[in-house]
């Protein structure tokens, strides 16, 4: 089983849980409508790894502010990647079908480690730069839907186990990367910085 850490201890989540279209922008930059309801779908533990793998041209990162969950609440908050094949994507989402094959493979999600959470998450966001340059930024007040109505909505019908992460969506600037690449990300609230860590796609 895959794990993750948080505050220095090592959790095993038993699935993540993943919000789609959750920004404006990202919406408009992918040639999507803005959904009526959330969007939701999961990746399982197979998908969670520490190391950003290359797997194809056609493959795109997507950098989210994640939620870890203990007692049914948000404890900790980190950074992921939600690695999604595009063209596979595509094709399934042109016949109608579910979107495993593009987004819950092995290595699909890419977490760093996870802080306790702040008391207050209205100036959570994040800074995402690859290869030096800006590639994505994140701010509550951007999300369409919030971290509290997220986990409301998941509780609605599914039950979040402790240790089970939240993927809240990303923010445009969403593309595709080649081996070699250094992203950095800077996960703040406010003027605090709550994380900093890098990755080198192998």
């Amino acid at each position: 089983m895959q794990t993750v850490t948080f505050k220095n201890e090592t959790l095993t989540p038993s699935k993540i849980v993943c919000v789609g279209r959750n920004y404006v922008e990202h919406i408009k930059e992918l040639g999507n409508e803005v959904p009526e309801n959330m969007v939701l779908f999961n990746k399982p533990n197979s998908a969670i790894s520490r190391n950003f793998r290359y797997f194809s041209p056609q493959t795109r990162f997507e950098g989210e502010l994640c939620l870890l969950i203990e007692n049914g609440k948000i404890a900790g908050v980190g950074f992921g990647f939600d690695l999604t094949h595009a063209d596979i994507q595509n094709y399934l989402k042109s016949k109608g079908l579910p979107w495993e094959r593009a987004k819950a493979f092995d290595g699909s999600a890419v977490f760093s480690r996870f802080t306790a959470a702040p008391k207050e998450l209205k100036e959570i966001g994040f800074r995402l730069f690859r290869n030096g340059r800006p590639a994505q930024e994140a701010h509550y007040e951007l999300m369409i839907y919030k971290p509290r109505q997220i986990i409301d909505e998941i509780g609605s019908f599914m039950t979040l186990e402790d240790g089970d992460i939240v993927m809240t969506g990303t923010p445009k600037g969403v593309s595709t990367y080649k081996k070699g690449d250094l992203f950095e990300v800077e996960l703040f609230c406010a003027e605090e910085t709550l994380l900093t860590q890098s990755w080198r796609v192998s």
